[in-house]
């Protein structure tokens, strides 16, 4: 079966990545059931941007923005985000989510996806130092002028120096077949 991961790498040597991830998200059904949209990418992959329209398509029994619209439209952007930042030598894995509705939303929301020069540096540097941690990063779901948070995300994201992850692996398999 061939992944979004391999498909990226495929698509990427015509186009740049930013623009096969914006693209490849925005047309992927697990991410277009959501309803929310990607609209920009940078080119250095630190910031992505997105848009949770309010429709029919995510409205709930009181006609505010599903719950689950609004975790789903953000789930899947911090750990594929540093995934393409920090590189293949590192593990990246979703660990847990917590969500926090703040008030209903009845208009389009907006979130950002952001990681700095200096978050990268220190993120390679802790699993080059310790193996394997976890990051916690919060996204808020505002309106259009960031005046208002609906929602806010706390992804707890595991990060491991790949030789280490797959030793550690090798590991458990070992003591499974025993």
């Amino acid at each position: 079966m061939i992944t979004y991961k391999k498909l990226t790498k495929i698509a990427s040597r015509f186009i740049s990545k930013a623009t096969v991830l914006k693209y490849g998200f925005n047309l992927s059904p697990m991410y277009r059931r959501t309803s929310a949209k990607v609209v920009y990418i940078s080119e250095d992959f630190l910031k992505i941007k997105i848009k949770l329209p309010f429709s029919y398509k995510n409205a709930n029994y009181v006609n505010t923005i599903f719950d689950g619209s609004m975790f789903s439209a953000v789930d899947p952007f911090p750990m594929t985000q540093l995934m393409n930042l920090i590189g293949d030598d590192y593990v990246v894995w979703d660990k847990a989510a917590e969500i926090f509705f703040r008030r209903p939303a009845k208009e389009d929301l907006y979130a950002e996806f952001i990681y700095t020069e200096e978050e990268l540096v220190d993120i390679k540097q802790k699993a080059d130092e310790q193996d394997e941690f976890e990051i916690i990063k919060t996204t808020k779901l505002t309106n259009k002028d960031k005046s208002i948070v609906y929602c806010e995300v706390r992804k707890r994201v595991y990060i491991a120096n790949k030789a280490f992850f797959k030793e550690k692996q090798q590991i458990r398999k070992n003591k499974k077949n025993k």
